[in-house]
C-alpha cells in the first residue's frame, strides 16, 4: 500500500517538474515530455517492477502447487499407456 502512495507522489514532483520546465522562459514542451519520462516514468517502472518480483513469484508458486495437486494435473504417467485389448465373445 506504501509503496503505491510512494508512485503516485513520485509521478506528481515528476509532473510538477515537468510544467515547470515547459513554462519556464528557457525550457520547452520537448523538454517537458523528457523531464517527465527520464525522472518520473523510468524509475517509477523500474521501482515497480523490481517491488513486484517477490509477489510474481508468489503466484508462480502458488500456480505450480495448484497444477501439482490437480486431478491430472499432476505430470505422472498413467499406470497403463496402452489400452488393454479385449476378447472378442
Amino acid at each position: 500500500m506504501y509503496l503505491i502512495l510512494v508512485i503516485l507522489a513520485w509521478l506528481y514532483v515528476a509532473l510538477m517538474m515537468a510544467v515547470a520546465e515547459a513554462t519556464s522562459a528557457n525550457g520547452t514542451l520537448a523538454g517537458a515530455v523528457f523531464t517527465f519520462f527520464a525522472y518520473g516514468v523510468g524509475p517509477v517502472s523500474l521501482v515497480a517492477y523490481l517491488m513486484g518480483r517477490p509477489a510474481r513469484r508468489r503466484a508462480r508458486e502458488r500456480r505450480e502447487a495448484e497444477a501439482s495437486t490437480a486431478p491430472d494435473g499432476g505430470g505422472e504417467a498413467a499406470a497403463d499407456p496402452v489400452a488393454p485389448v479385449r476378447k472378442e465373445p
